[in-house]
């Protein structure tokens, strides 16, 4: 059973920082993509960025390039998000996501079948 666990979440004002975890556990970690989504209220859920099993092809969407970083970490069976330059606009719950199938691309948003239970951020004006 594939389990995903994220934190890291919280309130931070505008122009700060923070970094999202997401431990997975159930299956080889190394094999997959891993990726991250929000959703804000009202709103569709957001594929935010992903990362390919071998950690060197990365995605991200528009409005987060060049301000979240995402990065794993095989050994530890974690995937990261580091956040910076925060605007109040990224307040979202983050979801952590990886694919069902195995050695898939960062980019395929409709390949990520399995989630964790979300962090909140909420960024303060």
């Amino acid at each position: 059973q594939v389990q995903l666990l994220e934190s890291g979440g919280g309130l931070v004002q505008a122009g700060g920082s923070l970094r999202l975890s997401c431990a997975t556990s159930g299956r080889r970690f190394s094999n997959y993509a891993m990726g991250w989504f929000r959703q804000s209220p009202g709103k569709e859920r957001e594929f935010v960025s992903g990362i390919d099993y071998r950690g060197i092809s990365t995605y991200y969407t528009d409005s987060v390039k060049g301000r979240f970083t995402i990065s794993r970490d095989n050994a530890k069976s974690t995937v990261y998000l580091q956040m910076t330059s925060l605007e109040p606009e990224d307040t979202a719950i983050y979801y952590c996501a990886t694919q069902g199938i195995r050695f898939g691309v960062a980019w395929r948003r409709n390949d990520y079948t399995y989630w964790g239970q979300g962090t909140q951020v909420t960024v303060s004006s």
